[in-house]
C-alpha cells in the first residue's frame, strides 16, 4: 500500500497549517512506500536550502521507518549507527522525518520537512503525518 496523491494533499494542507500556526515557513516533502516523491511542497519564503533537506529526511525516514532524530541519535560518534548518514546517496539524520503508519501498522510512505528549528520541523512533521 502506498500514500496516495489524494492523502499527501491533505497531509500537505495538515503540515502548512500547523508551520503557519507557529509562524514559520517551511519545505515539505511526501514519499511513498518505494521512497519516490509523490508531492512537494515550498510555503512561500522558506529557505531554498531546505528543499533538498526535507526530501531527504522524508527519504531517510522510509528507508529505515523510524523518525530521523531517533537515527541522529543512534549515529552519533560510538553509537550503532555512526556515519551511516553517507550511505544511500546522503540521508539526513536530525529531526523533521517522519514514517506514515496505516491503520493495519503498515509504513506506507514518510513525511519530511525543513525550514526552521529541528523541534519545528519536527512538530510539522508530525501534524502531516497525524493527517492520515
Amino acid at each position: 500500500m502506498n500514500i496516495t496523491l489524494k492523502q499527501a494533499e491533505k497531509m500537505i494542507a495538515a503540515a502548512k497549517n500547523k508551520a503557519t500556526a507557529i509562524d514559520t515557513k517551511m519545505n515539505i516533502a511526501i514519499v511513498d512506500a518505494g521512497a519516490n516523491l509523490i508531492a512537494f511542497a515550498r510555503m512561500d519564503g522558506a529557505w531554498l536550502g531546505s528543499l533538498d533537506i526535507s526530501i531527504k529526511k522524508a527519504k531517510t525516514a522510509r528507508f529505515f521507518d523510524m523518525n530521523t532524530g531517533v537515527i541522529g541519535e543512534l549515529s552519533q560518534p560510538g553509537g550503532s549507527l555512526y556515519n551511516i548518514e553517507h550511505s544511500n546517496g546522503g540521508l539526513i539524520t536530525f529531526p523533521g522525518g517522519v514514517p506514515v503508519i496505516d491503520d493495519n501498522g503498515n509504513v506506507v510512505g514518510a513525511i519530511g520537512v525543513s525550514g526552521s528549528s529541528v523541534e519545528n520541523d519536527h512538530a510539522v512533521a508530525e501534524a502531516g503525518a497525524s493527517a492520515l
